[in-house]
């Protein structure tokens, strides 16, 4: 019997065609490519739900023990301007990032306070909304997002959400 990876040992769908996406992007920047740029790209790649760059520091030196916190810092605005990461801000002292994966619909995220779990949710209403919103002033959209942040309800079960990460 041939033993099943795990899914830590399961590449992400994608992660060729993302990294050379990231290799043309340092490319077109005029940025060295490097062991630790690669590793941190890799680890935020492999990541199958949010993570902070703590997180992203740990997981990079699991791939190359050399990379440095400051490399970590300095890197996540390349990824998140690569557009392969997303940055979220949920209000706290630090920031959580996402990997992209490709996906185009809007999505909302909806944040556990308590647990700083960060779900999201498949929002296709969201260009939609932001566009008639932004029209009536004037203006075009450029970014939008929805974050809610709750608690568990109080006597109310876990539920599964469909569209939901």
């Amino acid at each position: 019997m041939i033993p099943m990876p795990t899914p830590a040992e399961t590449p992400p769908p994608g992660l060729e065609a993302a990294r050379e996406t990231f290799l043309s992007f340092l490319g077109r920047k005029g940025l060295r490519v490097t062991g630790q740029r690669i590793a941190i790209f890799e680890a935020a790649y492999n990541q199958r739900d949010h993570f902070t760059a703590e997180g992203l520091l740990a997981e990079a030196r699991k791939l190359d023990p050399s990379v440095s916190r400051a490399t970590v810092y300095r890197t996540l605005p390349i990824l998140t301007e690569s557009a392969l990461v997303r940055e979220l801000d949920v209000g706290l002292d630090y920031k959580f990032y996402v990997a992209s994966r490709g996906k185009r619909v809007d999505r909302a995220q909806v944040v556990d306070i308590e647990s700083d779990k960060i779900y999201e949710i498949d929002a296709p209403f969201l260009e939609w909304y932001a566009k008639s919103i932004a029209e009536k002033v004037g203006l075009e959209v450029v970014s939008q997002r929805l974050q809610v942040q709750g608690r568990p309800a109080r006597g109310g079960a876990d539920k599964d959400v469909e569209g939901a990460e």
